[in-house]
């Protein structure tokens, strides 16, 4: 079964240097990079537990105690669809704007809405936690608004990943230079 959502489109790894945007369809929303080492195996243990919790409620159920087994599968789904969404957040692009998928909430902002996007060096968040270190960004400064911090070089998509961190930020820039303008 294709999890579109698990891996970027193979043209980010061999596009050649002055293609920008290698997609034919831009109006579809893709994600400009892979999902980090750190994301994947997070979510991988989500569903490692997910499988123990399904085989605790089926041995609950064979048991008797339906209730239980239900409450238990109930868990199970939840931790599944948990790990789901763990892969999709992220930065995605199209013609239509940029969106911003976080665990609980997912954030469009039309390019138009858009004054710039940028790479700063600035105190970033290891890994989402509230430890910062000193990093890169990719920041998105609005029209009437507080700029958005999209990307950083210290999330579960880039941490010990620079190479990715610049190519994914140059790519949303790329994609904003493009729809902006038009």
């Amino acid at each position: 079964m294709p999890l579109p959502f698990l891996t970027a489109d193979r043209a980010f790894d061999t596009q050649a240097d002055d293609v920008a945007l290698p997609f034919d369809d831009h109006d579809e929303w893709r994600r400009p990079y892979r999902p980090g080492p750190w994301r994947v195996g997070a979510a991988a243990l989500l569903l490692l537990l997910a499988s123990f919790v399904l085989i605790a409620a089926m041995i609950i159920a064979f048991a008797g105690a339906l209730p239980g087994a239900g409450v238990c599968f109930a868990l199970g789904a939840v931790v599944i669809a948990a790990a789901l969404r763990l892969l999709r957040m992220g930065v995605w692009v199209s013609r239509h704007g940029l969106r911003r998928v976080a665990f609980l909430t997912t954030g469009t902002t039309r390019w138009q809405r858009t004054s710039e996007l940028r790479t700063v060096q600035q105190p970033v968040r290891w890994l989402g936690l509230p430890r910062t270190v000193q990093g890169q960004a990719l920041v998105m400064a609005r029209h009437g608004a507080e700029p958005l911090t999209l990307l950083t070089d210290h999330n579960a998509d880039f941490l010990s990943r620079p190479e990715a961190f610049d190519r994914a930020a140059d790519t949303v820039e790329a994609w904003g230079a493009e729809y902006r303008a038009g």
